[in-house]
């Protein structure tokens, strides 16, 4: 399918001068993507690397036990599939939908030829990446020292600033995967921050209702975060 930039939701892609753009277009693919797909497994070599647009990916840590926990978490800010460009074909993290949503895709040997002879994609990745690590480190610190309370708030956040609505499908069998923590844990939780006043949940939708009480309500690696983004992608995160 033909992309048109004008219309195009991905601000990685958005980003690109009309260089890069006239290259990447035709190869670009638009495919929907379903809640739980997985986009790829620990280990497995990438076939293509994917911009959302409407959709979420997780990236999650599965232990040898089945068990997880989400290290970060991709929108329309960005791309799955570093690993590609930084030096391996696999990585030791799942990619699972955690939005249902469009998608835009590119084959890996095509990112990776232009990765190593385009200075400008150079550049727009590597700082990108910088921005994901910044969330993968975060993430890792919030889990250990932040309370579950704290968690879901920051997890809540981060969801919505890559959703262009306040709303969100997921049960918190699901949520609970994404922390790595009991499934009960999250009921409590989710029941906290809804008698006071700051999401309703239903059914698995999950529509915030006071943003501002959940960034108060947060610890500050949310704060932390969106510093860093704002510092490393000034222009795509206005755009």
């Amino acid at each position: 399918m033909s992309i048109d930039t004008s219309r195009c939701r991905n601000n990685l892609l958005t980003a690109l001068n009309d260089d890069v753009w006239s290259r990447w277009q035709p190869k670009l693919e638009m495919v929907d993507l379903a809640l739980g797909q997985v986009l790829y497994e620990s280990s497995g070599k990438m076939q293509y690397v994917y911009f959302p647009e409407s959709c979420i990916v997780s990236l999650l840590f599965v232990l040898e036990n089945g068990s997880s926990a989400e290290i970060a978490v991709v929108g329309f800010e960005g791309m799955v599939g570093i690993s590609l460009f930084m030096g391996g074909d696999t990585t030791p993290s799942r990619a699972v939908v955690q939005s249902a949503g469009r998608c835009y895709r590119l084959r890996a040997q095509f990112l990776k030829d232009e990765f190593n002879n385009s200075s400008p994609v150079i550049h727009l990745l590597l700082r990108y990446t910088q921005a994901l690590i910044t969330q993968m480190t975060q993430t890792a610190v919030c889990n250990r020292h932040h309370s579950l309370d704290q968690q879901l708030c920051r997890w809540l956040l981060l969801s919505m600033d890559r959703l262009t609505t306040s709303n969100l499908v997921m049960t918190q069998e699901l949520i609970a995967n994404m922390l790595g923590v009991r499934r009960e844990g999250v009921t409590e939780a989710a029941g906290r921050l809804q008698k006071a006043g700051l999401i309703s949940y239903v059914r698995g939708h999950i529509t915030v209702v006071d943003r501002a009480g959940l960034e108060a309500r947060t610890c500050e690696c949310y704060a932390v975060l969106k510093k860093e983004y704002d510092r490393l992608l000034p222009d795509i995160l206005a755009i």
